[in-house]
């Protein structure tokens, strides 16, 4: 078994076997501490574990529980594939590092960093606590991503019509507390049925996604786009005024007047109209969608693929 050195990373896998944490370099088996009570150390924490599918609370637990068999100034973990760099205490100059995979299934690297070297020992008795953490860890991703699709659109990937309830409520409730300005844009697809009726359904799912991908381009990060209804979109802007939703607005209908669809062999080209609505001092959450929703139809009534603010 490779030994961790002292500013190195050293990489060990968790496979499912009777001694579940082995180093890559060669099958050797790895104990916790001595013998049965790291063992009976290891089930106590797995214990622990099972208390929260929250993976910071997770982590955090796993942290405060090994300390007292092994010391460390950092722990950190990160999964890029599921946006997650969790790091806990003062970043120190050496390092043990453990990247995390059970049945061929990638859970993360986590790494270990202290002002001294790890010893040989330690870094034993790290692998054998980890052999705790992967189970419930790999329990949390998938609640994670459980959670994440109930919220996400299955056709374009973006928000749904549930996530925007919640968040448009939080999001007012936000802008009254701290005195920040709140706009909410409307967008429908114009003339969509056509497209249905001419392409077919597959098209229109077709248009749906690319209509998501050009608005997409326009938003920034802050911004939150949600698909409302079939092919009604709706996007939340924090910290915005009504100048600034309307410029944003127009740019979004430039966007997908130019986007087009390849389906086929043909090209389908739409529009959309657009309401905007700025949050004033009467509106609730209810009501300011309303009023995004009033100006979208109004910009429908007036001839389609254009912008209307609410008054």
């Amino acid at each position: 078994m490779a030994t961790p050195q002292a500013s190195h990373s050293h990489s060990a896998d968790v496979k499912q076997a009777r001694y579940p944490l082995r180093a890559r370099e060669e099958p050797a088996i790895v104990q916790a501490d001595d013998g049965r009570q790291g063992l009976d150390r290891a089930l106590q924490i797995a214990a622990r574990l099972q208390t929260t599918l929250e993976v910071d609370k997770l982590i955090a637990i796993f942290a405060q529980e090994i300390k007292s068999s092994v010391a460390y100034h950092s722990m950190s973990y990160q999964h890029p594939e599921q946006s997650l760099e969790i790091t806990l205490g003062e970043v120190a100059r050496h390092t043990c590092s453990y990247r995390l995979v059970v049945n061929a299934q990638f859970l993360g690297q986590v790494v270990f960093t202290r002002k001294r070297k790890f010893t040989h020992n330690e870094s034993q008795t790290l692998e054998g606590l980890l052999c705790s953490l992967v189970y419930p860890l790999r329990n949390a991703l998938l609640y994670r991503e459980a959670q994440k699709a109930a919220f996400r659109d299955p056709l374009t990937g973006i928000n749904n019509r549930s996530t925007m309830s919640v968040t448009l409520r939080r999001e007012v409730d936000l802008a009254r507390r701290h005195d920040m300005p709140l706009s909410v844009i409307m967008l429908d697809i114009d003339r969509f049925k056509s497209i249905n009726d001419n392409y077919g359904h597959a098209a229109g799912d077709s248009v749906i996604c690319a209509v998501a991908e050009a608005v997409g381009t326009c938003i920034r990060s802050s911004d939150m786009l949600f698909r409302y209804g079939g092919e009604e979109f709706a996007i939340i802007l924090n910290n915005t005024g009504p100048g600034g939703a309307v410029l944003l607005a127009e740019r979004i209908r430039q966007a997908v007047e130019s986007a087009g669809c390849a389906y086929n062999d043909a090209v389908i080209h739409f529009t959309a109209s657009v309401g905007v609505a700025f949050l004033d001092s009467k509106d609730d959450d209810e009501l300011l969608f309303k009023r995004a929703d009033d100006a979208l139809y109004q910009a429908k009534a007036e001839g389609r693929n254009c912008v209307r603010l609410a008054a």
